[in-house]
């Protein structure tokens, strides 16, 4: 999803996101073991030898060494940088390279994450999830390499997260933690952090001037900056530069149907997934720099005043944008959410911005980017995306949301529909499905776009696996990564880590390794074909795992009739 920060309150958004105070997070944050590693568990916590740090856990880095640890026999590198600290005059200028280094830096625990508002979640959610807040700092353009060995040719997986454009990090679920696809599928992994929300998207040109010309879309130039760092550094690290493969789910989803546009972004990258989100209806040049000139109106500042912005306080900043998108942003759809399709108008806000130059058109929202037309892409998204852990409607209450939006003739055929499909359901569920289901929409508009092109393949998913945690809470918004990522284990809370759960990630992570491999996601056993616009071919992730045509088509017709 890509929404305006405005948006990131909605009742139903997937990260319910309310303040905390920064200093409790930060406490917790430098109270957590410098290894991420399967050993946090409890089941596993007095397994003697999984963490090292031997001298042969150093590589060469154009601007200098960096030194990790063996983690179980992955050699992990974490807050590797790859632009210099952007506050105070870097404040909305383009990613700098890192100064050169003597020595070896200590790459041993993840990086700050951008100044963000932190989050509290329904106690239940919270379980499943296992988020973590980390601390935050504007000396944030960091990234985390996972590799089996220093040398050889691997496939680069590099992964974007979640949490629209405003909030989120690299290391926000353990789910992220990459040691088991290097362990276990002979891959190099990469995940980054980035600049957010007004410092990643705020329009100074008008208030700095021409040097500050690319300041609306620095949050994706740091993306593009991490991915000229993996080409250049990454076969220092066993990776191959010319097998990359990038990712990301939810807002993560947005980032790369938006790099796959981006002419700057071109030949950095050769295959890519969006899962549970992509192709944003971004606003023109116009609205943003509408919403910097209402920002500094609510600052009270002069229409010059740069200095000002660059010395000022994040919080003061934040506060000013939200309540800036507000005046100039009607209200949020009624249907907005986890997994619902792009909101129809453009709105002002914090994302990328269409300004001709960094991003020249709505990705995968008005068309499929000529410039990425060879690169083969896997779309989907889960069954349960609306699920926050906290609504709990009775059929009567849910029925009344949806007429609110739809209609109570479309609400009722919905409403029968799903349960004929899903008997096995909760009411409880099922109502978080109504986001899954407007989700498959979206990955249908997608893979349409994508087809249409006659180029590289689209592979479409669909994952639908029941957690055995916590009756009702089904295949949640992000439940698919503990299983693409092989981190069934680590995310025992939401997977319980049953024999099912490691079958089933076992076979997803195989597809997404073959995928950043080869670009196509097929394995022995289980081969995936590509998709088109009138078959809908998706492959299913369940504990039975299969090729279907076009899965919940009839509820998802009826969404748009």
């Amino acid at each position: 999803m890509s929404k305006s920060n405005s948006e990131n309150n909605t009742k139903l958004n997937r990260r319910q996101a309310l303040l905390l105070p920064a200093t409790a997070a930060l406490s917790a944050a430098l109270a957590q073991p410098a290894s991420a590693a399967d050993s946090t568990k409890t089941d596993t916590h007095q397994e003697p030898g999984n963490c090292s740090t031997p001298r042969s856990a150093i590589a060469n880095t154009q601007y200098g060494k960096v030194r990790g640890f063996l983690d179980g026999a992955v050699f992990t590198f974490k807050g590797i940088p790859y632009g210099q600290d952007t506050s105070g005059e870097n404040r909305w200028l383009p990613a700098k390279p890192p100064k050169p280094w003597d020595g070896e830096y200590p790459a041993l625990i993840y990086g700050p994450n951008c100044p963000q508002h932190l989050h509290t979640w329904a106690i239940e959610q919270s379980f499943l999830q296992d988020w973590d807040d980390g601390y935050m700092s504007e000396d944030m353009l960091k990234l985390n390499v996972w590799t089996s060995s220093l040398s050889g040719k691997r496939p680069v997986m590099v992964y974007f997260h979640g949490g629209q454009f405003v909030f989120g990090s690299s290391y926000e679920l353990p789910s992220h933690e990459g040691a088991q696809m290097a362990r276990n599928h002979d891959v190099v992994q990469v995940s980054v952090n980035h600049r957010l929300n007004i410092l990643g998207f705020f329009d100074v040109s008008e208030i700095g001037g021409p040097a500050y010309a690319d300041s609306v879309n620095v949050g994706m130039t740091d993306l593009v900056a991490s991915l000229r760092w993996v080409r250049d550094n990454i076969a220092n690290f066993g990776g191959d530069p010319d097998k990359v493969m990038i990712y990301g789910q939810s807002g993560g989803g947005s980032k790369v149907t938006t790099l796959l546009g981006m002419p700057s972004a071109a030949g950095l990258f050769h295959r890519a997934s969006v899962q549970s989100g992509g192709g944003g209806n971004f606003p023109g040049a116009d609205l943003s720099r509408e919403l910097a000139r209402q920002i500094m109106k609510e600052l009270g500042l002069q229409p010059n005043d740069l200095a000002s912005l660059q010395k000022m306080d994040w919080a003061k900043l934040n506060a000013a944008g939200n309540a800036a998108v507000e005046k100039i942003n009607p209200p949020a759809p009624v249907t907005s959410g986890p997994g619902s399709a792009p909101n129809p108008v453009p709105r002002a806000g914090f994302s990328p911005t269409v300004d001709g130059r960094i991003v020249t058109l709505r990705s995968f929202y008005d068309a499929a980017p000529e410039i990425s037309k060879n690169v083969p892409m896997l779309i989907g998204n889960v069954s349960e995306e609306g699920n926050s852990m906290i609504s709990r409607p009775t059929e009567a209450e849910w029925q009344a949301r949806l007429a609110r939006s739809m209609g109570e003739a479309k609400a009722t055929a919905f409403i029968a529909a799903m349960k004929r499909a899903h008997p096995e359901k909760s009411i409880r569920t099922l109502s978080y499905g109504f986001n899954g289901i407007t989700s498959r929409n979206n990955v249908q508009r997608m893979v349409k776009l994508k087809y249409e092109q006659k180029g590289a393949p689209v592979y479409q998913y669909y994952f639908t696996w029941q957690s055995p945690m916590l009756e009702d809470a089904g295949a949640w918004h992000t439940a698919e990564l503990a299983f693409c990522f092989d981190n069934t284990k680590r995310c025992a809370q939401a997977t319980g880590n049953t024999p099912e759960a490691q079958a089933l990630a076992k076979k997803m992570a195989t597809a997404w390794a073959n995928f950043a491999r080869t670009g196509n996601p097929s394995q022995p056993g289980l081969t995936w074909t590509p998709s088109d616009p009138t078959r809908c071919q998706t492959m299913v992730w369940d504990n039975h795992c299969r090729m279907v045509d076009d899965p919940e088509g009839e509820l998802r017709r009826i969404l748009l009739s």
